[in-house]
């Protein structure tokens, strides 16, 4: 992703203390852990211009639930600030850089992956299609059901295993049935899942994040 914000014209700081956004302990219920993880995340990332995130679902929650949790709080100016510097690489490329033909070059036809964060929590859909579509050599086709969950989910793959693992065969035989070599998506959370299940089948499929597919072939 850094390679590819530089290629753009963008002077990138990768701060290498920084921590998770707080968004696992959020989930679970435990608000008070996840606040200190946040005020950390706050902290971190004050100063910057912007804050890109190569995962929807880290931008999603820092949008939607960082404003509940520091309501009222010293840091609640520091926390709305923060929420309109904060974007998905896709966004960020499209809407702020208003950059979309990167150079890239992949060979093959690949099938894209919504993510239930960037659909649903950041409203992304056209941006990293219209990535895609300008990378040489590269044949983008739609899989059935391609905005239906792909059964990560965090810890609801820990806790419903079985449902995680029955959606996320779903979602592979649907992108195999696109006769795809790749399946691309913005988060690595959804990746990994698939990935992890694509392995275990020997299915001749590569999962790829947006970002690695954007630097390719330069």
């Amino acid at each position: 992703m850094v390679k590819v914000l530089e290629k753009a014209g963008c002077t990138v700081s990768y701060n290498t203390s920084q921590t998770c956004c707080g968004q696992p302990a959020f989930n679970a219920g435990f608000w008070g852990e996840a606040k200190s993880v946040c005020t950390k995340f706050i902290k971190d990332f004050s100063g910057s211009d912007y804050v890109v995130a190569p995962s929807a679902s880290c931008i999603g929650f820092v949008r939607n639930y960082y404003g509940k949790l520091f309501e009222n709080s010293s840091v609640h100016n520091e926390v709305k600030d923060l929420g309109k510097r904060v974007f998905e690489f896709s966004e960020f490329m499209l809407d702020i850089l208003k950059v979309e033909d990167v150079g890239a070059v992949l060979n093959g036809k690949a099938t894209y992956h919504d993510s239930c964060a960037g659909l649903r929590e950041c409203k992304i859909k056209e941006e990293p299609r219209r990535l895609l579509s300008h990378v040489k050599g590269l044949s983008l086709s739609e899989m059935n059901d391609v905005e239906t969950c792909c059964g990560f989910g965090g810890t609801f793959a820990v806790k419903f295993e079985a449902i995680s693992v029955a959606m996320g065969e779903q979602k592979v035989e649907h992108a195999l049935a696109t006769g795809a070599d790749y399946l691309i998506s913005t988060d690595h959370s959804c990746l990994m899942h698939l990935q992890g299940y694509i392995k275990q089948k020997g299915y001749n499929l590569k999962t790829m994040h947006l970002a690695d597919v954007l630097a390719s072939g330069w």
